[in-house]
């Protein structure tokens, strides 16, 4: 069984990373500000983790970009993915200038991803997921299948189709399943 995350932000933390995406988006959208990426508060939000920003307009998804490896510090990682996540996703068109006030954030703070060696040990609303088969991955965050009331099977199986692949491709001992934990704000 994966251990339980144990990485947790004090409500000053959330607000300085939800302010970095502002800031970020804004230094986009505003170049003429001159805005700069300011210098993390303190050394926990210089710790390398992994990361997501997921915007919504007007509760529809917006955007959602995320780094899954914690190989830069958190801060560095989300003043970028808030950029890849308003401009680069390739689902949706840039963000305009005029949704950027509309805008809600949510940011997703991963542990490490460690291998799932039996996915009957997969938690709806604790674990997200990554498979890999065939040279095709998917990912899915902690969040999503709380958000559409999946059950374990139906999060396993919307997964592999994320990755393009047919969605009981998590039973084929040759699919690789990750899991992770996530800080969710």
């Amino acid at each position: 069984m994966a251990e339980q995350f144990q990485f947790s932000l004090t409500d000053e933390e959330k607000q300085a990373l939800k302010d970095l995406v502002r800031l970020s988006i804004a230094s986009r959208l505003f170049p003429q500000q001159g805005i700069a990426s300011p210098v993390a508060p303190n050394d926990k939000l210089k710790q390398p983790f992994g990361a997501f920003v997921t915007l919504h307009l007007d509760d529809n998804l917006r955007g959602c970009i995320g780094h899954v490896v914690g190989d830069a510090p958190l801060w560095d990682t989300i003043w970028e993915m808030a950029q890849a996540a308003a401009f680069q996703d390739p689902r949706f068109s840039p963000l305009q200038e005029q949704e950027f006030e509309q805008l809600e954030l949510e940011i997703s703070i991963l542990s490490p991803l460690t291998q799932c060696t039996d996915p009957a040990l997969v938690e709806v609303g604790r674990h997200g997921l990554l498979i890999n088969h065939a040279g095709r991955s998917g990912l899915l965050l902690p969040q999503v299948p709380v958000e559409w009331n999946w059950s374990r099977e139906q999060f396993l199986a919307q997964t592999c189709h994320k990755a393009g692949l047919p969605p009981d491709t998590w039973r084929d001992p040759k699919a690789s399943i990750f899991w992770f934990e996530a800080e969710v704000f």
